[in-house]
């Protein structure tokens, strides 16, 4: 494969960044975001200094990281990752589960750079986060390849099939790090479940049989754990109006405030930990294995390094009525009462919403019981 082949959804290469700085500059749009994010300082200098950033990795390194380090100053108790099950300096798929639309993979890569790993990751974005021009051009700028979803059947597998090749071209010659969540949204109760058709569309690229297609990409489980989630009242408000109107669906003003939310809502502590790399894993598998079992295999073998490696906070073990001290179960029920108040819905359903939002937190807890349970 050719890079040309992907030009519809790779992140933006060296030479084509100038155009897309030019066409960001003229957007009133991003012009608003900028002196919104940036009120002090002039849009010409932010400019000036966009456009001294050479690559996409100048780019981050330059406006994402010093933001992200900034924003969890502020917006958290910490943020760290352990990466010692892995070799930083080889190249992996990270699968994780989904708790923030944005900062799932802004975070990993701030702790890429941080752990010496050379490098970020390229990241794997829905279209339907695209809401305008100037994201689109963003997002490719920031190292993010496009997902394509609202697709007939048949134009959405030969969607897939050039993802997936676009996935084991980016690990195969690009020689750069991919990540993409576990599964299509986010899991808004914290049941982190992998979805087999994100495997199946993985196999989809590649050479030989479905396990070294799949050895290709060097898959890492990556747990991704929240002190507190900061859309946690959105989500439970979802619940309800799901619950309530059929055939609800989230409007593009109901993304972009989850994503402010999720971004400048409070996380208190953030951990991430890498699973080993699958691929000697995938080497235990029966050579007959057929296809529709492998693939719940896999998805069952990541789902239960994400839930093992999941680290418990009070706020889960006192949602999941497990030990704890009467401090910590006052300050998360303070916690809860608070989040309930922020919900405006014309006929809240209290009881609805509190079990909803205490479900979040329980079952992080009790996956993880049930992954060291079944070790």
């Amino acid at each position: 494969m050719r890079l040309e082949d992907f030009d519809a959804i790779r992140p933006f290469e060296a030479e084509e960044l100038p155009d897309a700085y030019s066409r960001l500059e003229q957007d009133p749009q991003f012009r608003a975001v900028v002196s919104f994010l940036y009120p002090q300082v002039p849009f010409e200098a932010i400019m000036q200094k966009m456009r001294g950033c050479k690559t996409c990795l100048d780019f981050q390194k330059a406006f994402c990281y010093g933001f992200l380090k900034e924003l969890m100053a502020k917006a958290s108790k910490g943020l760290d990752i352990d990466v010692s099950a892995i070799d930083v300096a080889r190249r992996y798929t990270f699968v994780s589960n989904h708790r923030d639309i944005v900062l799932d993979s802004a975070l990993l890569d701030v702790l890429l750079i941080e752990a010496g790993a050379g490098t970020t990751c390229e990241i794997a974005i829905g279209d339907n986060l695209l809401a305008a021009p100037w994201i689109k051009d963003l997002v490719r700028i920031n190292k993010s390849f496009i997902v394509e979803r609202s697709l007939g059947i048949r134009e959405m597998l030969v969607a897939s099939k050039r993802l997936s090749e676009y996935m084991h071209f980016v690990i195969g010659q690009k020689h750069d790090n991919v990540w993409i969540a576990q599964r299509e949204g986010r899991a808004k109760d914290s049941d982190d479940r992998t979805q087999p058709s994100i495997l199946k569309m993985m196999a989809m690229g590649g050479e030989g049989s479905v396990v070294e297609r799949l050895k290709q990409l060097h898959i890492v489980p990556l747990a991704i754990s929240y002190e507190y989630d900061p859309c946690d009242f959105l989500k439970a408000k979802e619940f309800q109006l799901k619950r309530d109107i059929e055939g609800w669906h989230k409007s593009k003003a109901d993304d972009v405030e989850s994503m402010r939310t999720g971004i400048m809502g409070y996380k208190g502590q953030v951990h991430y930990h890498c699973a080993p790399c699958i691929d000697d894993w995938l080497d235990t598998l029966p050579a007959d294995m057929p296809k529709g079992e492998l693939f719940e295999a896999v998805a069952a073998h990541i789902d239960s390094e994400i839930h093992r490696n999941y680290r418990i906070y009070a706020s889960n073990r006192v949602a999941a009525g497990a030990a704890c001290t009467e401090e910590e179960r006052a300050a998360f029920n303070a916690y809860i009462d608070q989040q309930l108040a922020r919900i405006s819905l014309p006929q809240p359903d209290p009881e609805f919403l509190r079990e909803r939002l205490l479900t979040m937190y329980a079952n992080p807890y009790r996956n993880k019981a049930e992954a060291e349970k079944a070790q």
